[in-house]
């Protein structure tokens, strides 16, 4: 057990040092400017650890476990955790309302509040440490806080439970340095410690090679399965042709992600979870059921769900995409699906999606890199995404190596639209064009020196024939006027 988690160790601890992002726009009521004392965050975890008895390095680990310490000015997570210490009000874990009761502060400055985040999360990790009558002498020893760590993240079984409490003690013996959104510098010392499991060391360890390979559709996970309330079971590819494959950013932890996926009143969940800091891959519904993920793609789709906050790049490790595109490979390969960015793509590029995921941060050009096994820059971009919401493709031509045309319908307006996505020369401004001709009207297009793709040119098309086409590199297509109707 030790020489792996010496293992783990060294890879937390490489995510570790990767500063965070600036936090998101706030979605509760916070104050309109904010003076920030140097220091001010180092000292809230010291003040916290004193008043609750609460070692203050184990208090900070399973904060960084949590959030990275990014309270995201009280913005919430997908499970409905707030601030630094991730404090949750769903139906499963009252954590925000019991830190109210024991700090006498109002929910509303929980979530806002850093300083009183972090108090109310202490607060919350001593009431588990009471409830298992840890004595004085006991709590002054991280080593035997490991049950009430495993409670305080509220996971639905023994096995996720351990999960939790395992990466925060993995965190504290790799040790900890990381920057808050105000700049400040906050660390843990590495230090050793063997965790005093109790009864959860009976339970499995999630973070162990997978010897049940039958039980999972990908060899490389592990399997967690997720509540029968958040999928349904389905007979795909069979019932359903899967040709798409969705990457998703959990918006909160790993194992909190897979906790919030057995609860029966998430209604959501996902076919894979990836961590941020190994790579390590849990499936939580087989790929023949359709997991509750990506709305009008659920039937046709896999989902793919990475650790981490969309608006903070620390996340989105080396490792992650590694693992995570070795998966959607092994997908690709198993369905026939395209390795190309018209079908394998982001929550916020499925029609009708309200999701912002993966987000800004998230590096396409990288992780198709991994997923084709090319040296060679890929097209960050897809006709959908040029488009826009509402469209797709219904035919497309090849202009050589150098890119592809695509023709595209929008069945809620009646617009069709052209885009021309290069493959070659990408980043660097070169000759491209997209064109469309209504019959009947003057042919509208859109031509010069690109670094991604020409277009997107749109016109309405109900009820008439087009024609369309583009050029890039010395390649050019021009169709006929058909698709009409």
């Amino acid at each position: 057990m030790q020489s792996r988690l010496r293992r783990r160790a060294a890879v937390l601890l490489a995510g570790a040092l990767i500063p965070l992002a600036a936090p998101p726009a706030t979605a509760h009521a916070a104050p309109a400017t904010r003076t920030v004392t140097a220091g001010a965050t180092a000292a809230a975890f010291a003040a916290a650890a004193a008043k609750y008895e609460v070692p203050r390095d184990l208090l900070v680990a399973l904060a960084y476990a949590e959030t990275h310490l990014d309270g995201h000015d009280g913005e919430p997570s997908a499970s409905g955790g707030y601030g630094v210490m991730h404090l949750v009000s769903n139906p499963a874990n009252r954590s925000l309302e019991r830190a109210a009761t024991l700090t006498g502060k109002p929910a509303a400055t929980l979530r806002s509040d850093d300083a009183a985040n972090i108090a109310g999360g202490a607060a919350v990790l001593r009431a588990h440490a009471d409830d298992l009558g840890l004595s004085a002498a006991a709590r002054k020893d991280p080593a035997q806080w490991y049950q009430a760590v495993a409670k305080y993240g509220g996971a639905a079984s023994a096995d996720v439970a351990r999960l939790y409490a395992d990466t925060v003690y993995d965190l504290l013996a790799a040790g900890v340095r990381a920057t808050t959104p105000a700049g400040e510098t906050v660390t843990v010392p590495a230090r050793a410690v063997q965790p005093q499991r109790g009864p959860y060391a009976k339970a499995e360890d999630l973070d162990a090679p997978n010897t049940l390979a039958a039980a999972v559709d990908y060899p490389g996970a592990t399997w967690a399965a997720a509540n029968s309330a958040n999928y349904a079971v389905s007979s795909r590819p069979s019932s359903d042709a899967i040709d798409r494959i969705v990457i998703h950013v959990t918006q909160g932890s790993y194992a909190g992600t897979i906790s919030w996926f057995q609860n029966p009143s998430a209604k959501v969940s996902s076919h894979y979870v990836v961590k941020s800091s190994n790579g390590a891959i849990t499936q939580m519904v087989r790929e023949k059921d359709r997991a509750f993920h990506a709305g009008d793609y659920n039937r046709r789709s896999v989902g793919i769900e990475h650790e981490g906050y969309v608006s903070d790049a620390s996340w989105f490790t080396d490792a992650m995409y590694r693992a995570s595109a070795a998966l959607t490979r092994n997908i690709a390969d198993r369905y026939g699906i395209p390795k190309d960015r018209s079908h394998i793509v982001g929550h916020s590029e499925v029609p009708g999606a309200d999701h912002t995921d993966p987000g800004s941060n998230w590096n396409w050009s990288t992780y198709m890199k991994y997923v084709t096994g090319s040296t060679a820059p890929t097209n960050p971009h897809t006709p959908e995404s040029v488009c826009g919401a509402g469209y797709k493709v219904i035919d497309s031509a090849a202009l050589g190596t150098a890119g592809t045309a695509y023709l595209l319908y929008n069945s809620g307006d009646g617009y069709n639209c052209v885009a021309t996505l290069k493959k070659t020369s990408l980043g660097t401004a070169t000759a491209t064009s997209a064109y469309l001709e209504v019959q009947g009207k003057a042919r509208v297009t859109d031509s010069g020196n690109f670094a991604y793709y020409a277009g997107p040119v749109r016109a309405a098309a109900a009820g008439k024939c087009v024609k369309w086409g583009g050029k890039a590199g010395s390649s050019t297509y021009d169709s006929p006027f058909e698709h009409c109707g």
